[in-house]
């Protein structure tokens, strides 16, 4: 798991989409709140609904390098912020994500942690659910079960089984492998059209022939 981890932590998101088209995407009003972060960790889950108590009980649970996948189940008020962030990066978190709302981004990009949201608001949750932990949970159009590795960045979230990913890691370090040569060309003052097979493809797509777009380098 720990090599796994490395491996898609130096991915990009889209990367790995590409590698496999039908691995689940979270909704992507589910955005980064800091920028220019990547993360890659086993979920941990917790239900916040309009009540931050829960997080407790999952900053408890996490491990170093885990994720908290926080459902919010449609809440109007903020689950989590500054304090649980910097409590989260203390404890050696991957990152939080939120299906919900929280607060003080001033606070967090500071922090720098990786946090994804629906949106912010400045009111807080109240504090009467002690919450459960590590059971399956709703979340942004997903079923996320505790352990799923979740991979986030600038891009989105995906999550998904070990088991899944562990299957598409070498065709998505390909395909970035690739790219990078790809825009190295293009720098170099080559086009993109030339680098591709597009006229290929899209001559073989008219005669109505299976095709796939591919790269020539």
């Amino acid at each position: 798991m720990t090599d796994l981890l490395d491996r898609l932590r130096e991915l990009q998101v889209s990367s790995i989409c590409d590698a496999d088209k039908s691995l689940p995407v979270v909704d992507p009003a589910i955005r980064a709140l800091v920028p220019d972060v990547s993360m890659a960790g086993p979920a941990v889950t917790v239900s916040c609904v309009d009540d931050h108590l829960p997080m407790f009980a999952a900053l408890s649970a996490a491990r170093p390098g885990s994720v908290l996948v926080v459902a919010g189940a449609g809440g109007h008020r903020a689950v989590s912020g500054e304090l649980f962030a910097t409590e989260a990066k203390r404890r050696g978190l991957a990152g939080i994500v939120v299906d919900g709302l929280v607060r003080d981004v001033r606070g967090l990009r500071g922090i720098g942690l990786p946090v994804f949201a629906r949106g912010t608001c400045p009111a807080s949750g109240g504090t009467s659910d002690p919450g459960t932990v590590d059971e399956m949970v709703s979340f942004g159009g997903l079923v996320v079960s505790p352990g799923d590795l979740v991979c986030g960045d600038d891009d989105g979230l995906l999550i998904a089984a070990p088991d899944r990913l562990a299957e598409v890691v070498d065709t998505a370090e390909g395909i970035e492998a690739a790219e990078r040569a790809l825009v190295s060309a293009m720098r170099n003052g080559h086009d993109l059209h030339s680098l591709t097979t597009v006229v290929e493809h899209v001559a073989a797509l008219r005669r109505g022939e299976p095709s796939a777009l591919g790269f020539k380098i």
